[in-house]
C-alpha cells in the first residue's frame, strides 16, 4: 500500500528525536515507502471548501542533528492525501479546537489519526470521568468554597489547570497549608475554565504509568517516576522513564475503555495510572512509544500503521 501521509505537527527541527513518537511513527511510515509532508497547524487554510497547509515534503533519518531533509516550502490540498495526523502538542484551547473542525472538512475520505471530532469531544481529563470507577476522587469546579471543603475532606491533594499538558501548573497541596488562598488566586487569574482537583496518591512516588493502547488494544507501557525533589513525573519535567509491565487492575481498566476508544476512531492513545486509579485518557499527541521500544517492548508505530492500514 502507498500513502500520502501529511503530519500536522510542532516544527520538526526543534524535536527530540530520543523520545518523540511522531518522529517514531514517521520513521516507520517512510519504512514502508509512504511519502511525508510536514506541516504546522497555523498554515492551515479553508477556502471554498478546499482545507490547505503549507509545509515540505521530508524525509526523516535517525541521526541526531541531522534527522531530516526538507523540500521546497509549497501549498497542497490536504485532500489529496490519504492519512492526517494530528500531532502537534497541547494546550488544548481555542486553535486547537479550531484546527479540528478544519481537519473534519477532509476527514475520513482521508483519515485523519486522531478522529478530529472525538478529540475535541474527549478533552483529556474530563473524558476519563467515563470511568469513574477506576480514578481518585476528582473535582472539577471554579468554585473556591467547594474547592477548599475538597482539601479539607482529602487532606492532601492535586490542583490543576483543567486544559494543561505536561506537567505545567500542577500543584500539590494540604489542609495545612498557608499558600492555598494565594494559589487560589493565581489560579483565578491564570485559567478562566474550571480547574481540577484530585486527592493526592502516594504512590505516584512509585512512578506515574503511562499505558499505550492501539485501536483500543494494550500495546506497551512504561513507568515515569518523579525526580526526588518534584512530584510531577513527565519527562520533560524530570521524571525517569522506566519499563513497565500491567498489573490486573490495569489490565481491567485498559479492557473497560477499550471498545470506547475504538468505536471513536482514537487509533492511538494513552492513558495514566497512579497505583490503582487512572488519571487521565491522552488523546491529542500521546508519547512513550520510543521509550517502549527501547526497554525491548513492541514497536507501537508499527502497530500503528497496521491499524490505519486496516482501517483504509
Amino acid at each position: 500500500m502507498k500513502l500520502a501521509v501529511a503530519v500536522q505537527m510542532d516544527p520538526i527541527s526543534g524535536i527530540d528525536i530520543s523520545g518523540d513518537s511522531t518522529f517514531a511513527i514517521m520513521l516507520e511510515a517512510q519504512r514502508r515507502g509512504y511519502t511525508l509532508f510536514h506541516y504546522h497547524v497555523k498554515t492551515l487554510a479553508l477556502q471554498n471548501g478546499v482545507l490547505s497547509a503549507r509545509g515540505e515534503e521530508v524525509t526523516v533519518r535517525d541521526e541526531k542533528g541531522n534527522h531530516f531533509s526538507a523540500g521546497a516550502p509549497q501549498r497542497i490540498d490536504l485532500s489529496t492525501q490519504h492519512v492526517i495526523h494530528m500531532r502537534q502538542d497541547p494546550p488544548f484551547d481555542m486553535g486547537y479546537i479550531t484546527a479540528t473542525h478544519m481537519l473534519e472538512t477532509v476527514h475520513p475520505k482521508t483519515l485523519v489519526v486522531n478522529d478530529p471530532a472525538e478529540v475535541r469531544n474527549a478533552p483529556e481529563k474530563l473524558y476519563v470521568l467515563g470511568w469513574r470507577q477506576f480514578m481518585p476522587e476528582t473535582l472539577i469546579t471554579n468554585d473556591i468554597a467547594e474547592i477548599d471543603a475538597f482539601r479539607r475532606t482529602h487532606g492532601d491533594i492535586i490542583l490543576k489547570p483543567l486544559y494543561g499538558n505536561g506537567g505545567a501548573g500542577v500543584f500539590r497541596t494540604h489542609k495545612e497549608d498557608q499558600n492555598f488562598s494565594s494559589l487560589l488566586e493565581l489560579f483565578a487569574t491564570a485559567f478562566k475554565e474550571p480547574w481540577i482537583a484530585q486527592r493526592y496518591l502516594p504512590d505516584v512516588r512509585k512512578g506515574d504509568k503511562r499505558i499505550i493502547l492501539v485501536d483500543g488494544k494494550v500495546a506497551g507501557a512504561i513507568n515515569r517516576v518523579p525526580a526526588a525533589h518534584d512530584n510531577r513525573s513527565n519527562m520533560h519535567v524530570g521524571g525517569t522513564a522506566t519499563p513497565a509491565t500491567l498489573t490486573k487492575r490495569e489490565h481491567e481498566i485498559c479492557e473497560a475503555l477499550g471498545p470506547d476508544l475504538r468505536k471513536r476512531g482514537l487509533i492511538f492513545t494513552g492513558i495514566d495510572v497512579i497505583g490503582d486509579y487512572i488519571t487521565e485518557i491522552n488523546v491529542t499527541s500521546p508519547t512513550g512509544i520510543r521509550q517502549v521500544k527501547r526497554f525491548g517492548g513492541a514497536d507501537i508505530a508499527a502497530m500503528i500503521w497496521d491499524a490505519i492500514e486496516e482501517r483504509l
